[in-house]
């Protein structure tokens, strides 16, 4: 059975890193993983989807999402890894973890923000979200 990695990106740093720790963690294992990169756009605002093509906001979230993938893309591909990358919109914590389980991923790698624990819990995150809405293993990279 392939593992297949779901690593959601938002173009931060911490969500680089996590990518980075894939390649690393990977470089020496003959069997690779199927490799996911999603990055999720929030919907527009209907006040304003009202007034503007459709194709116009699609065009938009896939630049915007396409923005934030590229450098993970990038060190992917400089990595020689196979990968596939996918524009989501939607929230983003469960159209991570929907991503994931209709994708059949056995793992979903993401960055820490590195907000530490109270503010974490005060804020709320997405990864902490993730956690609580999936049954599938998260490795949380800082």
């Amino acid at each position: 059975m392939t593992a297949v990695w779901l690593i959601p990106v938002d173009g931060s740093p911490a969500a680089v890193h996590a990518v980075d720790h894939v390649i690393r963690q990977t470089a020496e294992e003959a069997r690779k993983p199927e490799i996911h990169l999603v990055n999720v756009q929030a919907p527009l605002p209907t006040d304003v989807t009202r007034f503007v093509d459709d194709g116009v906001v699609q065009d938009y979230h896939r630049e915007a999402g396409d923005a934030a993938l590229r450098v993970a893309r990038d060190h992917l591909a400089a990595a020689g890894l196979v990968y596939s990358s996918h524009v989501l919109v939607g929230e983003t914590a469960p159209s991570i973890v929907d991503y994931a389980k209709t994708h059949a991923c056995t793992l979903i790698v993401m960055g820490a923000r590195g907000l530490g624990a109270l503010a974490g819990m005060l804020l709320g995150s997405v990864t902490t979200r993730v956690i609580h809405l999936t049954d599938l293993p998260v490795m949380v990279v800082k």
